[in-house]
């Protein structure tokens, strides 16, 4: 069964096609990797899936539901959740914070209930923060529990952001890019939080430049070139593909694979 179910997918800006034609489906509880050059169209890819931009065409299905259009929110109500390419964390805020905003659309924000069951709001909190501990201990980043998120960091924070979109209680995680940035020890741990992601059964979609992460943990890779897809298929496939190897490096072969991430 697939998660995710995109179909002829198109995007444009002005007479520019950022996003054309493309389609693909991704696997329940599997993770699914998105690379290409940079201007591809990834980050434009993710945003149209996620509803920040509208399609200009094509179709996008979660768990065989039609959410072409839908807004952000909506998605998140129907268990679609993202990090970003550039780190949006509230560093006006503590670490658990963070990532219990992350929980937002499952609380009873009403001012009425909460005026009326203050003994049900404070347990509800409580459950919430626990919750937020949890989530930080299982992506590695438990002891800023008590920590301010401004004095994380980096690679924490990286961590701390996938922390908070799995408050959200997903079914399908979007990660944009989460490696960017980190050390070699730092990659490595974000490479087994996202395995362990994927193990509790979250379908997880990844735009990566690091080919050494990608090649390592996704099960099928979709390669972009101008907004168009270029090729698809299992790591084993895509790495020595003629196509990718020339969009990658120019024609001289696959060789820098291994190094370049």
């Amino acid at each position: 069964m697939s998660s995710l179910t995109v179909r002829r997918l198109c995007k444009r800006f002005g007479g520019v096609n950022a996003i054309e034609d493309v389609s693909f489906a991704v696997d329940t509880g599997t993770i699914y990797a998105v690379i290409g050059p940079n201007g591809a169209g990834k980050t434009t890819l993710f945003n149209v899936i996620t509803g920040i931009y509208a399609a200009d065409g094509g179709e996008i299905c979660v768990d065989d539901a039609d959410v072409t259009g839908c807004t952000p929110e909506e998605l998140a109500r129907r268990g679609v959740s993202r990090t970003f390419q550039n780190l949006q964390m509230c560093m006006n805020m503590t670490a658990i914070e963070n990532v219990m905003l992350g929980a937002h659309l499952h609380l009873n924000q009403s001012l009425l209930a909460a005026t009326l069951h203050l003994s049900a709001l404070r347990k509800r909190d409580r459950a919430c923060r626990e919750q937020a501990a949890a989530l930080m201990e299982f992506a590695g980043v438990g002891r800023y529990v008590n920590s301010h998120a401004s004095e994380l960091p980096y690679g924490a924070l990286k961590r701390l952001e996938i922390a908070r979109a799995l408050a959200a209680t997903p079914r399908l995680l979007l990660l944009d890019e989460p490696a960017a940035g980190l050390t070699g020890r730092e990659t490595a741990e974000i490479d087994e939080l996202i395995q362990k992601v994927a193990a509790t059964g979250v379908t997880v979609l990844l735009v990566e430049h690091n080919m050494k992460l990608v090649m390592n943990i996704a099960r099928r890779i979709l390669v972009l070139n101008h907004g168009r897809a270029l090729a698809e298929g299992a790591a084993s496939e895509i790495r020595d593909h003629p196509d990718v190897v020339a969009a990658y490096l120019g024609a001289r072969g696959s060789g820098r694979w291994a190094v370049n991430a």
